[in-house]
């Protein structure tokens, strides 16, 4: 039996992260490199409250308007 997809392919960038996400920032390589390393982090239990206040600021900055 075939194992069944739970969520439709999505187009991604070169580096993984679903095009998406990027869309609309600034700079799209910059703002991948950001979730990637924000996943890690979070994965890994070592995200702090104080680190993603960081990083919902730097999201809100990179955003074109």
């Amino acid at each position: 039996m075939a194992t069944k997809r739970k969520f439709k392919k999505v187009p991604k960038t070169s580096g993984g992260t679903p095009k998406k996400y990027v869309k609309d920032a600034k700079s799209k390589s910059k703002a991948e490199k950001e979730i990637k390393s924000t996943a890690k982090k979070y994965k890994s239990g070592k995200l702090t409250k104080k680190q993603m206040d960081a990083v919902v600021k730097a999201r809100r900055k990179n955003v074109k308007r």
